[in-house]
């Protein structure tokens, strides 16, 4: 049996807790990790190096909102599956309206967590029979204590800092900064379109304005190919 992996999302310590016990029981659930707010959840779904499929989503939290974190995931064709769990009614019709699984009223009993489960699962079950291709045109990431978006069609280049990186777009002076390795963000890039051509740094083939001598020049931006990097380059641009 193919499981799902979980996370669970709660600022309440109890409910969370409750929510993980919940989680465990079932045996085609897998609880790969645990948030207390929308941030937690961004930065843990970076780290994931395999697909999170279903997310248990609690929508009071501070600073960002669950209904809010589920519009930030609108239109990624990686987003996972969301489970809504509230002790307030009044979102229903506003989470459905966002394409959610289900939704779930606190105190929520062991019974009706499964009929929430057993309803991701069989949905997961026809997703993999029927593929939907989806093509996303963006992406959001944590930027100064909110969810920015990221347009695919303006980024120039992305630069990676250690455990950051600057994404630099036609949009703005000023790169965007989020915690996030070059390699996490570059698999959220469509292949197509953005390549790596060195180790701290990832272009936009299509904001390319001219490369000499193994230099690429972006806007002002000068950027060196690395060596490891030439061949693939190359064949890229349609130089070799």
């Amino acid at each position: 049996m193919q499981k799902l992996r979980c996370i669970a999302v709660d600022d309440e310590p109890l409910a969370l807790e409750l929510l993980e016990d919940n989680i465990r029981q079932v045996p085609f659930l897998e609880l790969v990790g645990s948030c207390h707010d929308a941030f937690e959840v961004m930065d843990l779904l970076h780290e994931q190096e395999q697909t999170v499929d279903l997310l248990f989503l609690d929508i009071q939290m501070p600073g960002i909102t669950g209904i809010q974190f589920l519009k930030s995931l609108q239109g990624q064709s990686s987003a996972p599956m969301v489970i809504l769990i509230t002790a307030y009614e009044e979102y229903a019709i506003e989470g459905f309206d966002l394409d959610v699984v289900d939704y779930m009223l606190k105190p929520v009993a062991f019974e009706r967590f499964l009929k929430a489960a057993n309803r991701a699962y069989e949905l997961f079950r026809l997703r993999q029979q029927t593929p939907v291709e989806v093509t996303a045109t963006h992406f959001f990431v944590n930027a100064n204590y909110a969810l920015v978006k990221i347009r695919y069609d303006e980024i120039m280049y992305i630069e990676g800092l250690k455990d950051y990186v600057k994404i630099y777009v036609t949009s703005a002076r000023h790169p965007v900064i989020t915690r996030m390795t070059l390699k996490g963000i570059e698999q959220k890039l469509p292949s197509q379109d953005f390549m790596r051509i060195h180790k701290s740094y990832i272009v936009s083939l299509d904001k390319i304005q001219s490369v000499r001598n193994l230099k690429i020049h972006i806007g002002e931006a000068i950027i060196p190919v690395g060596e490891q990097y030439v061949e693939d380059f190359m064949k890229a641009i349609g130089e070799n």
